[in-house]
């Protein structure tokens, strides 16, 4: 359980440092670059911890595919309520198809 509170907050960083500063194209690109840096460390001081804690319990593929979808929920929740972004249905396809990958990764 450690592993997915922590990848949901290192998503939460990375998705801050990734995508926050297009809702102010005005800052300055360095300015960007140097504050998505910043907020990246702190992404980086929970996804290590929760790899290194998941590792064992799940395989890296697993891992990895846990991190995906923790990523692609916390981004629908950010675009739509920060970036005041519009989901439509064929991005809720594309999601299910996305879902339907982990099935795969983690049938036997």
């Amino acid at each position: 359980m450690w592993t997915i509170i922590l990848l949901v907050f290192s998503n939460m960083f990375m998705t801050f440092a990734w995508y926050g500063h297009l809702k102010d194209p005005s800052i300055p690109m360095w300015k960007a670059v140097l504050i998505s840096w910043g907020i990246a460390f702190l992404e980086y001081c929970f996804m290590v911890p929760a790899n290194r804690i998941g590792y064992g319990t799940f395989n890296a593929f697993q891992l990895k595919t846990i991190q995906e979808v923790i990523t692609l929920v916390i981004f629908i929740a950010f675009s739509v309520i920060y970036l005041k972004e519009q989901l439509r249905w064929n991005h809720i396809v594309a999601f299910v198809f996305i879902l339907a990958a982990v099935y795969f990764m983690f049938k036997k």
